[in-house]
């Protein structure tokens, strides 16, 4: 695959996702990403309160009467004072029950992405795919709205689904050919391309965030707080004591479950013939703890797929595929 050369600046990948927003810059595999999380808390706003954010440099801008403190900088507030993250998207989409949705998500995108280095410089960003099973959702509001605040800071943008982002972030050794999965936080999106060119996709609202809110019901706990220890120790290692490492395990097995049984589907419905076996290759946050590719492999052996597979992968660097992917796609 050829990148053109654009006039306009380096071209930039966005990785617009439920948990994480992500931005690469670059050319093909030199390229550096950045992240925000896509979350915020908001305290009372006083004039001490904003000044003392500011010397600490935290993320926060005024809305109403509250200052919201957005990013990676809420995460460190909610752990001190107990309290939930509030999430500016769900299901890939902008919330529609959270009224500082687009406030935060315009901050984050500013804080992180900037205006364009020159005028009508070119960015994809990602897309959630179509919900397995059809059915309605925001994602014209939701590529409208972000599209609206990409065009303000100076891009010439353009959407990608996530899954055929990450078929050009990770596949170009196949000639864009195979099956990727993105194990996200609000979704999990699935695409079968061949030679660049989507097959099918589909995406389903089990993923890390479906995880971290079922363990937390049926153990007690927070759900901002599960997603840390998820994040930062959990692995399969079997049953232990530990009932949330316990309630992960069951609610990382349903996750991989339902995607198996969904892509089987898929592949049923609509197999292009193939010369020869083609990869799988995994992504996402979700897909981090240790030993989630062996046990993805056996669950995907048991759906029993109607579709030769070569490999199983775990992309080299989960959480950037998707932005990666988008570079490509914002460099043809």
């Amino acid at each position: 695959m050829n990148y053109a050369e654009d006039s306009a600046g380096p071209a930039v990948g966005l990785d617009l996702g439920t948990s994480r927003i992500v931005v690469a810059r670059g050319r093909e595999q030199k390229c550096s990403c950045e992240a925000q999380l896509n979350a915020f808390i908001t305290v009372p706003h006083t004039r001490l309160t904003a000044a003392l954010l500011a010397q600490e440099n935290v993320f926060h801008f005024p809305q109403g009467p509250d200052l919201v403190v957005a990013g990676s900088d809420a995460q460190k507030f909610a752990e001190v004072f107990h309290v939930e993250l509030r999430r500016p998207m769900v299901h890939g989409l902008l919330n529609p029950q959270e009224p500082h949705s687009l406030a935060v998500v315009r901050q984050i995108l500013t804080r992180l992405v900037g205006t364009a280095a020159r005028e009508k410089q070119r960015l994809a960003f990602s897309i959630p795919a179509p919900p397995a099973g059809g059915g309605d959702t925001a994602l014209a509001y939701h590529e409208a709205s972000v599209r609206r605040i990409l065009t303000e800071l100076g891009y010439d943008c353009r959407p990608v689904e996530e899954g055929l982002a990450v078929v050009y972030g990770e596949l170009a050794l196949t000639n864009y050919t195979g099956i990727a999965i993105s194990f996200g936080g609000g979704l999990s999106n699935v695409c079968l391309a061949v030679l660049s060119l989507p097959v099918w996709s589909f995406s389903l609202p089990k993923a890390g965030d479906f995880i971290d809110a079922h363990t937390a019901l049926a153990t007690g706990e927070r759900a901002a707080r599960i997603r840390v220890q998820k994040e930062q120790a959990f692995q399969f290692n079997g049953f232990t004591a530990d009932r949330v490492y316990n309630a992960l395990s069951v609610y990382f097995e349903e996750v991989m479950q339902s995607v198996a049984e969904e892509l089987a589907r898929a592949c049923a419905r609509h197999l292009p013939r193939l010369d020869q076996a083609i990869p799988v290759v995994l992504s996402g946050g979700s897909a981090l703890p240790g030993g989630f590719l062996d046990r993805f492999r056996g669950v995907l052996e048991s759906a029993d797929l109607p579709v030769p597979i070569s490999e199983v992968q775990l992309a080299p660097e989960p959480l950037w595929s998707t932005a990666k992917g988008a570079l490509v796609a914002a460099s043809l």
